[in-house]
Order: structure tokens, then C-alpha cells, then sequence
């Protein structure tokens, strides 16, 4: 069977997008992966998978949403598949108009709470017209997935519908081999701590962190990716930090990312409870520590909190300010017993919290998929 996946997003760093097309493949589908030309210079790395990646001549705005959605109806409505995945609202209105009209499969991976995300609300025009069509299409959909237990009841709560939750667990790493901590310039004796992310924006918490950072002694900070505020960090850190404990890397291919981390002490997490979506995320960075055998340092937000309670695999913070981040930062550093024990449990989670066990549920819904095809 010819299926398509079609997401806006940047491919070359989409981990959630590269494994599912991968799964889909090995289960005996012909992928064609559709998606949008990000001007990235980093090499998309999907072993045989067809990509298309769509040239729009805007980089952000309402006009880029409108050019890529009437360019993926034209490209959908003439390309032969039976299956059609859409990834996200953004993608999920020309995915459900070719599959009305063709007979196509749809399957609705929704990566978040779309419109519950940070700023969409305040935007009322903008905010009332990604409702409306999610209201139009989603209590349509028979095949869906998502990504954490409170963002499935979210959907169900509202439109009656029940997505598989699948988590965004790392694939196994245990084949990589990771940076020497020198290149870093981190001593045996300083905590170093890795925070990552395509998407370092406002409301992550980089900020508080960098602030908790600059003042302590035998800790170093590796930030790795990009973002909407990247450059007002990297200012503060000119501004603010006369010891040169805090760096940055650039975004960086997954496994490249991967072997920085694996040579960190612990990693760092701290979304803010800014938005109904980011409260009920689980960011790919903390399934990305695990997969590392690092503890993680989390903000308070339900489902991160409840990994961390679950595996015992970090510890967290009672809110996302600089003083009490500073506080667990200083507590990981000077208690070794502690940290010990933390990394002996992130080593355990991985067991549990991995790729491998976590496609099961996605290879058995694709097969179900396939049966309602037949």
C-alpha cells in the first residue's frame, strides 16, 4: 500500500516524523514523506522513504500556511496513496478534503494540543479559525494518535474521539559513541548539564536556567539547538557570564545531538505551565536524557512530573525561577549519593521508556489500519 505522511515541520530534525515513516516501511508500506522546504542545511536522514519536500515563498505568517495548504491539496489530490497521514492541524484540512474526495485512508497524528498552544489564544482571529477546523474534522476521524494521556483526554473530552497515545521515546543509543566531556571543557568534578531543543523558544525556561547557571561554581551548561529567542540567550550569557561555564552547539542531526548529551551529567527540562498544551506536553528532550542514562532536572508539569515520580529518574523543581532551579542544580552537584542513585534509575527507565517498546502500539494501530482497509 502507497501511504503519504504530510507535516510542515522541519524534517531534517522531526524525530517523530522519521520513526513513524520508518515503522510504516518495515510494515510493508511504499512512504512518501511531504513537506515543507525549511531552507535547513541539515541532510534528512530517512533510509528508504521518498521525500518531498515543498517550496513556499513565505517563512512564517498566515500567507505561509495558505500557500503550503493549497500546495499539499494540488500535491495529495494527484498523487496515488491510500493512505494519508497528517501530522498536526496545520497539515490536517487539505489531508481531509483529499481523502473525502479520493477515499483515501486519513490517520491524524496529533504531535500537540494545537490549539491550546502558547500565544494562538491571545490571537482570536487566528485562534477561532484553527478551532473551527478542528471542530470541522476531528470527531470525523477514525484513526487517531497522540502523545501524552492528558492531551488524549483533551480530544475525547471534546470531540468524542480516542487517540492511541504514543510516545515520543528515543530509539535505542547504545551503538553511539558519545563526546568526550573535555571537548567541553567540563572537569571531572563540575556538573554538566545538557539542555536541547529544535524549538527554544519563550516559555521553555532557557532564560531562568541561564540565570540559575551564571552564578554557580563546578557547573557547566551545554545549550544544543535553535529557536525564537537563541540570540537574546546567547546576549545574556555576553552579558551576564564571565566564566565561560555556559555554551552553546548548534541544531544538530539527532544522533550528533545524542552523542553531546550521553556525555553530560544530567539534562534539563523547564516548560512553563503557560498554555493548556505545553502543561500536558512530554518534551522529546526528557525521553531523549533517558535514553542517555542521565537524571533529568523537570519543571512541575503533570506528565513530566509523573515520569519522573514513576521511574525515580530526576528530580523536580518546585517552580520555573532561577532560584529554585539553582537550588536542585546545587543539590545534584553536592550530593553524589543522590545523583548516583538518579542515574542508576534513568538507566533502569530506559529499559521501559525506549523506541523499541513504544512502536509496538504504533505498528499494531497500522496494522488495524490496514484490516479497516481491507
Amino acid at each position: 500500500m502507497k501511504a503519504v505522511i504530510a507535516v510542515i515541520s522541519d524534517l531534517s530534525t522531526d524525530m517523530r516524523v522519521r520513526k513513524q515513516a520508518l515503522l510504516m516501511a518495515e510494515e510493508g508500506f511504499s512512504v512518501t514523506v511531504i513537506g515543507r522546504e525549511s531552507g535547513s542545511d541539515l541532510q534528512v536522514d530517512f533510509p528508504g522513504i521518498k521525500i518531498k519536500r515543498l517550496r513556499v515563498p513565505f517563512r512564517k505568517g498566515p500567507a505561509m500556511y495558505v500557500y503550503f495548504n493549497l500546495y499539499l491539496f494540488f500535491h495529495l489530490l494527484f498523487l496515488k496513496h491510500e493512505i494519508c497521514v497528517s501530522c498536526d492541524l496545520d497539515t490536517l484540512i487539505p489531508c481531509y478534503m483529499v481523502s473525502r474526495l479520493s477515499g483515501t485512508i486519513l490517520v491524524y497524528d496529533a504531535h500537540e494540543y494545537f490549539t491550546g498552544q502558547h500565544g494562538l489564544a491571545e490571537r482570536r482571529r487566528k485562534h477561532a479559525i484553527w478551532k473551527a477546523a478542528e471542530r470541522w474534522i476531528v470527531p470525523h476521524i477514525r484513526h487517531m494518535i497522540t502523545v501524552s494521556d492528558s492531551i488524549a483526554g483533551l480530544y475525547h473530552k471534546e470531540y468524542g474521539v480516542n487517540p492511541l497515545v504514543v510516545r515520543n521515546a528515543a530509539p535505542d543509543v547504545s551503538f553511539l559513541v558519545s563526546h568526550d566531556r573535555k571537548e567541553l571543557g567540563a572537569g571531572e568534578d563540575e556538573l554538566l548539564l545538557v539542555f536541547q531543543g529544535s524549538g527554544i523558544n519563550e516559555g521553555r525556561g532557557a532564560s531562568e536556567l541561564i540565570e540559575a547557571v551564571a552564578g554557580l561554581e563546578r557547573v557547566r551548561l551545554l545549550i544544543i539547538g535553535s529557536g525564537d529567542i537563541m540570540e537574546d540567550l546567547q546576549h545574556k550569557v555576553r552579558e551576564r557570564v564571565s566564566d565561560g561555564n555556559i555554551s552553546f552547539l548548534p541544531r544538530m542531526a539527532w544522533e550528533e545531538m545524542m552523542r553531546y548529551t550521553m556525555c553530560c551529567d544530567a539534562g534539563v527540562s523547564l516548560d512553563k505551565d503557560n498554555c493548556i498544551n505545553q502543561r500536558y506536553s512530554l518534551p522529546n528532550k526528557l525521553f531523549d536524557y533517558i535514553a542517555a542514562g542521565i537524571p533529568s532536572i523537570v519543571s512541575p508539569l503533570p506528565e513530566t512530573s509523573a515520569i519522573i515520580e514513576q521511574y525515580g529518574c530526576g528530580i523536580i523543581t518546585k517552580d520555573v525561577s532561577p532560584e529554585a532551579i539553582a537550588g536542585q542544580i546545587i543539590r545534584l552537584r553536592d550530593d553524589r549519593t543522590l545523583y548516583h542513585a538518579l542515574r542508576q534509575k534513568a538507566l533502569e527507565a530506559r529499559m521501559e521508556l525506549n523506541w523499541e517498546k513504544e512502536r509496538l502500539k504504533e505498528q499494531e494501530f497500522f496494522r488495524d489500519v490496514i484490516n479497516s482497509k481491507s
